[in-house]
């Protein structure tokens, strides 16, 4: 027939048949009236209420956002257009871009990884997609350095050998902008030679040198049939594969077609091992099978994986639902007339996609940093798998993770886990914390408010912050974005180390890492090291943001210890943040010796690497300065000890700081510190020895400090003290000092000498 009305009649089939589709979740699903829950009426009920349910535009439905929104208006269903986002009122994905420019960060961070600047410096591009699509033709416009080789959709198969960046760049943003564009509409006078368009239905194709030297194809090949074409593109030697299509291109070597379960793409799918491109980003779905991205990570590929690279839509999505549920519940108030809703929820438009790209950037800062640090941490990956799998959360057939046998051979080879592999750790840590802290009462802690407006754009916190309390999902929100800030903050195996390591739950590792981050002010200095963007190389921004997660830690681990439990969060930052911003500034200069110098050279390493100055400081002090919980404690217990002291309180903390830290020097404390980070992690006892010989070093140190300000005098110099109180205890440390010299003769600092040397600097307390 006509393809004219037979086309039209598809499009009225498929969306009648979508409308029955919604129909039926809605027909199972729970309502919300009044703020109570309603169950769908004529349904016999197996689980709990549960009236949350949305919809996203995919593959074939993405022009139905409107249809699925009309259908649940007919219910009366309480999310009314938030429903199903990106309708015609909502955030347009594709005028944003969205989700091409945060699988665009995951570019950026990979090139940085390789020392490139894709936003200043050229680099080839092989993608699967056209550029009339939303990924594909946002994403080959985010860098005017692209150089696209070539590229394949289900019609055609573009190349162009040697293309030139500006001219490409510009005939790219025409076809973007020219509706229902296709390759074929590529103007031909900027391909260069070599280079064309061609129907994948062409039976043969020609192949010029031009082509051999840019998809690397073997000399003596004058033809292929368009299916050999797209494998040679895949599998062609460049920086960067953009999969901004639909289909599964990438398979492992141990799975065969049949288990993909994309027939459409059998006749030209490859093997991960056989790619020869440098990064792989999906800005589409399942462009790889998970074992096919192992695979090529484990040949040295870099590769996240989807959810990783093509969450800004998803996140965009998700922003858009909770504030329609906000505008909606405002104009039923009365507080918003319903005239101002859409005005409103579009002039947020940029400022909601710089909140979904802030999640991107952060993501693969934590992703990027698992890396760097994968091999030493197997040990704990491997612990950390298993407990998420004994807690319910984790298969790892499923989820291609190791089983406990393969995770032994990793390490007997010296070998880690890949990016595809600790990007599907972090989804799975990230869930099942969301799930002990739904479940406990932090989400309705006042000290929490802050963070459950942040998450909203500045004019709805600023004119509706009482209404934002009182949004229906607020315990959902804040309990996303807490997650969210532990993990990317301190690293995807924060929350267990410090469960296994202190017998502390999942919300005590929260509460900890709440007062730790204010107490330090750690945001803002994460804040200034990510502000610095390509300024340093991405080693040294590493670097920073894993020394200030080395004071986190210690900091975490400090107020379990040693403050009642659970954490009174606000009372616990009231207590030491005020101390910590007064002294910390003043810390390097209390410092003496080989502490001092050991700060010195971080501050001028990180300086020359292109480091401000006081951001250097900052970082290459964060271990001392931690210091200063033992300090604001010991100057209130020698307050309580030490009659007739302390009467000028100022006196008391920066004099007692300064003692801290000449009496650290003065027993060699920190070397010894050092010589403790250097032991193996090893198994999960060999962790907890390490951890039990740190706080027994800092013990000492905070007990010698209390012992000597107990007979202080305050007019007299620090050094006088010391000096006093060796006297005073001479037997003993001269006992301890014979020991700690024996120690220091032999050369060997491993567990056992660091063990005795401890024991030794704890004997000199009286």
């Amino acid at each position: 027939g006509d393809p004219g009305p037979d086309r039209d009649a598809q499009q009225a089939e498929g969306a009648a048949c979508y409308r029955m589709f919604i129909s039926g979740l809605l027909d199972l699903t729970d309502n919300r009236v009044g703020g109570a829950t309603v169950p769908a009426p004529g349904v016999v009920r197996h689980d709990g209420d549960d009236s949350y349910l949305v919809v996203a535009a995919d593959k074939g439905t993405a022009m139905f956002s409107d249809l699925a929104n009309e259908v649940a208006a007919s219910y009366g269903f309480w999310l009314g257009d938030a429903f199903a986002s990106g309708g015609s009122v909502g955030y347009d994905h594709k005028a944003m871009g969205i989700t091409a420019r945060g699988a665009w960060e995951s570019v950026k961070r990979h090139f940085r990884e390789l020392g490139v600047d894709t936003q200043r410096e050229e680099f080839t591009v092989v993608g699967i997609g056209d550029m009339s699509g939303d990924v594909f033709g946002n994403g080959m416009l985010r860098s005017e350095h692209i150089r696209l080789l070539a590229a394949f959709d289900h019609r055609h198969v573009f190349v162009d050998p040697q293309p030139d960046a500006a001219r490409s760049y510009a005939e790219r943003r025409r076809l973007f902008e020219l509706p229902r564009s296709s390759w074929e509409d590529y103007d031909r006078s900027v391909l260069s030679p070599g280079g064309g368009v061609w129907p994948r239905t062409t039976k043969r194709i020609p192949v010029g040198a031009q082509m051999r030297v840019a998809l690397g194809i073997a000399e003596g090949v004058t033809g292929l049939s368009p299916p050999e074409l797209i494998r040679a593109i895949l599998l062609a030697p460049v920086d960067l594969l953009w999969n901004g299509g639909i289909g599964t291109y990438v398979k492992a070597s141990t799975e065969a077609h049949a288990d993909v379960g994309d027939k459409a793409a059998d006749a030209v799918r490859v093997d991960g091992a056989e790619l020869r491109v440098r990064v792989v980003v999906e800005g589409g779905n399942l462009g790889l099978t998970q074992r096919g991205r192992v695979e090529y990570a484990r040949a040295g590929g870099k590769v996240n994986t989807d959810a990783i690279d093509n969450s800004a839509g998803v996140d965009c999505s998700d922003h858009e639902v909770n504030i329609k549920i906000l505008l909606d519940q405002l104009v039923a108030d009365g507080a918003l007339p319903a005239s101002g809703r859409t005005p409103l929820l579009l002039e947020m438009t940029e400022e909601v996609a710089g909140l979904v790209l802030a999640d991107n950037v952060e993501q693969n800062t934590v992703l990027g940093m698992s890396r760097a640090h994968a091999a030493p941490m197997l040990g704990v990956h491997a612990r950390l798998a298993a407990h998420l799998e004994e807690s319910g959360g984790l298969h790892r057939e499923q989820a291609a993770l190791p089983s406990a046998a393969r995770f032994g051979t990793l390490e007997a080879a010296g070998d880690a886990l890949t990016s595809p592999e600790l990007a599907s750790l972090l989804a799975h840590v990230k869930l099942a914390l969301e799930r002990d802290v739904l479940a406990s009462e932090l989400p309705d802690a006042e000290v929490f408010a802050a963070r459950l407006a942040g998450y909203f754009p500045r004019p709805l916190r600023e004119r509706y912050g009482t209404a934002i309390r009182a949004h229906p999902l607020r315990r959902e929100i804040t309990t996303t974005v807490l997650v969210n800030t532990v993990v990317n903050g301190a690293g995807m195996s924060y929350p267990f180390r410090l469960a296994e390591e202190m017998s502390a739950s999942a919300t005590d590792t929260v509460r900890a890492f709440a007062v730790a981050t204010a107490v330090f002010d750690l945001p803002a200095a994460w804040r200034a090291i990510r502000e610095l963007g390509a300024a340093v190389p991405v080693t040294v921004a590493d670097e920073m943001m894993f020394e200030l997660r080395r004071q986190l830690e210690r900091a975490s681990r400090w107020l379990l210890i040693h403050r009642p439990q659970p954490l009174a969060v606000g009372a616990e930052i009231n207590r030491f943040a005020a101390v910590v911003r007064e002294l910390a500034p003043r810390v390097p200069g209390w410092l003496r010796g080989g502490e001092a110098e050991g700060m010195a050279t971080r501050r001028d390493r990180l300086t020359a690497a292109g480091a401000p100055e006081e951001l250097a400081v900052r970082v290459a002090a964060a271990l001392p300065v931690f210091g200063l919980l033992d300090v604001a404690d010991v100057a209130e217990l020698g307050e309580r000890d030490v009659s007739g002291v302390g009467t000028d309180q100022e006196r008391e903390v920066a004099g007692v700081a300064e003692l801290y830290f000449a009496l650290s020097a003065h027993l060699g404390i920190d070397p010894m510190l050092g010589s403790v980070s250097d032991l193996e992690r090893g198994d999960r006892w060999h962790a907890l020895a390490r951890l039990a010989l740190r706080d027994d070093l800092y013990a000492s140190l905070r007990e010698i400090t209390l012992d000597v300000l107990r007979g202080s005098d305050p007019g007299v110099g620090v050094d006088e003290e010391i000096a006093r109180w060796e006297q005073e205890n001479s037997s003993r440390l001269t006992r301890a000092r014979a020991t700690l010299a024996e120690i220091a003769d032999s050369g060997t600092l491993d567990l056992p000498a660091l063990s005795v040397a401890t024991r030794r600097i704890r004997s000199m307390v009286r």
